[in-house]
C-alpha cells in the first residue's frame, strides 16, 4: 500500500477547500458528491445549529462566510475577552473570525490563517462587506505559521488540525505564537481507536476530516511536548450521529468524534 506524503496530503486538502470556496457551495454537498453538484443531507443552519451557534451568530456575517466546515464552536469555548489578540488556525471564509472580532471589540484584533489562496480572498471579500478594521486574513500554512512570536492572547481552530499530517508542528507554532499565559481552544475531530491503515491513506477521508484524526491520548501527548499544560480534551458522543449524516454511507461515527481541546502556554 502506497503510503502518501506530507506534501501529497496537503495539495489534496487544498485543492479541495479550494473547491469549496469557489463553488460557494456548503462543504457537505462536495465532500459528499466530489463536485458542486452535491445536496447536503444536513441542512447549513440545522449544522450550525447543532454545533452551537445561534440564529443570530448566523445573521451577523455576509453569506459565504460560513460554509458549514467546522465541528463545534471554538469562539463560544475560547470566552474571548474585549481587547484580546485572537488567531484563528484554517479560517475559511472567516465565520468564526467575525464571530471573534466582535468579542475581542475595537480594542482587540483578529488574524486568519489559511492556507488555501481562494479561501484568503473569499474570507477578505467578506471581510470588506462586513466593515471589520480589527480583522485581517493572512496567506499560511498551519504548521509555519506567518506570525510573529508572542502575539496571541488566544488561538481558534475548527475542525482543522485533523487536516493536518505534521500535528507536532501546528502544536509548536501554536505555542510560539502565543503570548505566555495565553490558550487554545479548538474545535476538532479525533479518533475513538487508531484508524485502519486503508483509511489513513484515503486523500478523499483525509480531506473530509477522517482519516488524519488523532486519537485523545496521541493529541494529549503531542500538547505536551510542544510545551502545553493544564490540558483538556472533551469528546462530544452526541456527535457520531451529526457526523454519519454529514458524511452519509461513511460510517465515520464509528471511527471519530468531534471534541473540545483547551489548552494553555505556561505563564
Amino acid at each position: 500500500m502506497t503510503t502518501n506524503t506530507n506534501e501529497t496530503i496537503r495539495q489534496a486538502v487544498r485543492d479541495n477547500y479550494g473547491k469549496i470556496a469557489e463553488c460557494n457551495t456548503p462543504a457537505s454537498a462536495i465532500i459528499a458528491a466530489g463536485s458542486c453538484c452535491g445536496t447536503p443531507e444536513v441542512g447549513l443552519e440545522q449544522l450550525s445549529s447543532a454545533l452551537g451557534y445561534s440564529r443570530e451568530d448566523l445573521a451577523t456575517v455576509p453569506d459565504g462566510a460560513n460554509l458549514g466546515l467546522g465541528c463545534g464552536n471554538p469562539v463560544a469555548l475560547g470566552s474571548i475577552k474585549p481587547g484580546e489578540t485572537v488567531i484563528d488556525l484554517g479560517s475559511g471564509g472567516g465565520f468564526d473570525c467575525f464571530l471573534a472580532a466582535k468579542k475581542a471589540g475595537v480594542t482587540g484584533s483578529v488574524i486568519g490563517i489559511d492556507m488555501t489562496p481562494s479561501m484568503v480572498s473569499k474570507a477578505r471579500q467578506n471581510a470588506e462587506k462586513m466593515n471589520s478594521d480589527n480583522v485581517e486574513f493572512r496567506l499560511g500554512e498551519i504548521e509555519h505559521l506567518p506570525v510573529a512570536d508572542n502575539t496571541a492572547d488566544i488561538i481558534i481552530s475548527n475542525c482543522v488540525i485533523n487536516l493536518s499530517p505534521e500535528k507536532d508542528k501546528v502544536f509548536r507554532e501554536a505555542h510560539r505564537v502565543l503570548k505566555p499565559g495565553g490558550r487554545i481552544a479548538f474545535s476538532d475531530i479525533l479518533a475513538t481507536a487508531e484508524m485502519p491503515e486503508n483509511v489513513k491513506n484515503d486523500l478523499a477521508l483525509f480531506s473530509a476530516c477522517i482519516g488524519g484524526a488523532a486519537t485523545v491520548e496521541k493529541t494529549i501527548a503531542l500538547l505536551e511536548q510542544a510545551g502545553f499544560r493544564d490540558i483538556k480534551i472533551e469528546t462530544k458522543e452526541e456527535s457520531k450521529k451529526l457526523i454519519n449524516a454529514y458524511l452519509p454511507g461513511s460510517n465515520a461515527g464509528d471511527y471519530i468524534v468531534s471534541a473540545y481541546i483547551e489548552a494553555k502556554k505556561p505563564a
